[in-house]
């Protein structure tokens, strides 16, 4: 194989895969059906295997989220699966019921009713996606709008 064509093809392949691998874990989200803003802004990496959709993302620090009337909690390493429309054996994710905190499980997009179905265990709830569309910001404490620094395990 002469070099030129090796470059090349080495150059059609790189571009290819720039277009199907996005940098931002945010960017991949929509391509998978869900909203950008299920995962806060302190990524600091992620992997997805092209074999079987087993992600990890890793977060800067763990941090609380409040979306509209939930709180959660992200721990600083997400796993899970990922397919088009559905994330299932998530770990690393819990939400605020009450009093408890219960682990996210698995979350599956609704596209006919524009609704996210958040799996805790054998129950889950349903919220519009329209409430995930922006990229939340990260909070340190449980606390909306603390600026204090100490977490709170919600374990």
């Amino acid at each position: 194989m002469s070099p030129i064509i090796l470059i090349l093809w080495l150059f059609s392949t790189l571009a290819f895969h720039s277009q199907v691998i996005a940098k931002d874990i945010h960017d991949l989200l929509p391509q998978y059906g869900f909203p950008k803003g299920l995962i806060p802004n302190n990524v600091v990496s992620y992997t997805l295997s092209d074999d079987d959709g087993f992600f990890t993302i890793h977060l800067e620090a763990p941090c609380y989220v409040h979306h509209v009337n939930q709180l959660v909690y992200y721990d600083t390493l997400i796993t899970g699966t990922l397919s088009y429309g559905s994330v299932s054996g998530v770990s690393g994710i819990q939400a605020k019921k009450l009093f408890i905190w219960v682990s996210v499980t698995g979350i599956k997009v609704h596209q006919d009713s524009g609704m996210l179905e958040f799996f805790v265990g054998a129950l889950s709830q349903s919220l519009p996606a329209t409430q995930f569309e922006e990229v939340p910001g990260c909070s340190s404490n449980a606390c909306k709008g603390s600026a204090t620094t100490n977490l709170v395990d919600p374990m």
